[in-house]
């Protein structure tokens, strides 16, 4: 049995899933930067930053434009931990921001 290193359709094959890979990160980093954002908002504007029901829209709309082959289960279950990573990081990138603004 060959190497799997050494054949190209490999190689190819983990080229390509590497490349993606990269642009989920880039989206990631931005839907993070975004969620900083409306949390920054929502804040400033005396609201609460959690709102379950918009986060059960997010997982329907997505759901109803899967076209597959990611089942919706799987789907709810990628999708529920971003939500939860993303409100994480918001959240700790908007502490890290308060904890270095000058001090009045």
């Amino acid at each position: 049995m060959a190497a799997t290193s050494n054949d190209p359709v490999i190689k190819h094959y983990r080229e390509q899933i590497s490349d993606n890979d990269v642009k989920i990160l880039e989206a990631l980093n931005k839907r993070v930067k975004l969620v900083k954002s409306l949390k920054d908002y929502k804040e400033a504007e005396g609201l609460s930053f959690y709102d379950a029901a918009q986060e059960d829209w997010v997982i329907t709309y997505l759901c109803r434009a899967n076209r597959g082959p990611l089942s919706n289960e799987g789907l709810r279950e990628i999708y529920s931990l971003i939500l939860q990573v993303a409100k994480r990081e918001a959240a700790a990138l908007s502490l890290e921001e308060r904890s270095e603004a000058p001090q009045s």
